[in-house]
């Protein structure tokens, strides 16, 4: 006789077990192509192009079943259904331990709920994953100015901008050290 163990209930009653996540979209030639293109733009409306296009490649997700919860994750952090967002982001994360933009989702998830110490790990792992992750990057110089850390949130803002030049943190946020012209 088969006697069903609790985990083995709440397999089931947690839907269908996903397969093992396939490896993430190899976007690094497009990456480089758009970094390069961004330092050329010729405006902040070229660059904004361009970086649209850098999220359309970080947001393709390794397969359908990431991409729903990817998507699903956006959508409710959209509707500022924070917690949904987050529970979303987080069962992306446990399924594709190895995509970046898990991560990098939950990371705005929590910053929006001002959550930032909880934001700032999921940052770190985004750009582990993806080092040059400029939107992750610009995050954590953010995060990091709201936990008070300014100096260091000041240098991570410096190092999104050595890949793009034309973020909007460039001109909100950063103190010009010792009066050089940013």
């Amino acid at each position: 006789m088969f006697v069903w163990s609790p985990i083995a209930i709440l397999l089931c009653a947690a839907g269908p077990v996903l397969a093992e996540c396939p490896p993430n979209p190899d976007i690094a030639a497009d990456i480089d192509r758009l970094l390069d293109d961004v330092q050329g733009a010729e405006s902040a409306n070229a660059a904004r192009q361009i970086s649209n296009e850098m999220w359309t490649l970080w947001a393709k997700a390794p397969d359908d079943d990431a991409q729903r919860m990817l998507d699903d994750g956006m959508a409710r952090r959209a509707a500022f259904d924070l917690d949904g967002a987050i529970a979303a982001f987080d069962r992306l994360v446990a399924y594709c331990p190895d995509y970046a933009e898990g991560y990098n989702q939950r990371a705005f998830a929590q910053f929006i709920r001002e959550d930032y110490a909880a934001a700032l790990p999921d940052l770190e792992r985004a750009i582990a994953l993806r080092p040059r992750h400029v939107a992750a990057i610009a995050g954590k110089g953010l995060t990091l100015i709201q936990l008070g850390r300014i100096r260091e949130g000041q240098d991570a803002i410096r190092a999104a901008l050595e890949f793009n030049p034309w973020l909007s943190e460039r001109q909100y946020l950063l103190i010009e050290p010792d009066g050089t012209d940013l």
